[in-house]
């Protein structure tokens, strides 16, 4: 359960050192680091639980921390996560492409199994009934893919895409211990 400010509901992080946000690992500067993996997760899973109800990341900074680094520490945030949103906006074209390129295919082998399936059904043999029934199950499940990317599979993309894009332009506060 999240603290809440009026109708605002808080996500609190108390940080002992700056550093604690971003990921050590990162050589980037500062407004470009990557954030701590806890760290995004934190805020991530927060914001996912809270869903659409008014937000805002309260940072709690530690004593010494100068305005110019809580300013820098917002601008990283918000960088990070569009960012991410610009990656997750990347990834659904990437997808929906694919979803693309695998419906011709699949269209172009269906067709193909229809029109071979005819012509077996044209000079029906003993054999032939149980051939043309395969073809048409094969060409059906050659759209199995395309229909599951544009059904199923770009959803949680465009989700992902929007919470991070909300991310991006949370209200965010700091306060100095």
């Amino acid at each position: 359960m999240y603290r809440r400010d009026g109708g605002v509901c808080l996500i609190e992080i108390t940080l002992r050192e700056l550093k604690q946000l971003f990921n050590t690992l990162d050589p980037a500067p500062f407004h470009e680091k990557d954030l701590d993996p806890a760290a995004e997760e934190y805020i991530v899973s927060a914001v996912r639980e809270i869903g659409a109800a008014p937000t805002r990341l309260v940072l709690q900074l530690p004593s010494g921390t100068t305005d110019d680094e809580a300013c820098g520490a917002v601008v990283a945030i918000r960088n990070y996560f569009a960012g991410r949103s610009r990656h997750a906006r990347g990834q659904l074209r990437l997808l929906l492409v694919r979803g693309s390129i695998s419906l011709l295919i699949g269209l172009t082998f269906l067709a193909v199994c229809l029109s071979v399936r005819q012509l077996l059904l044209a000079n029906v043999e003993p054999g032939d009934a149980i051939l043309s029934e395969g073809l048409l199950i094969l060409g059906w499940v050659a759209m199995w893919k395309p229909v599951e990317i544009f059904l199923y599979d770009w959803w949680p993309d465009l989700d992902r895409r929007r919470l991070f894009e909300r991310i991006a332009h949370i209200q965010i506060e700091t306060l100095h211990a």
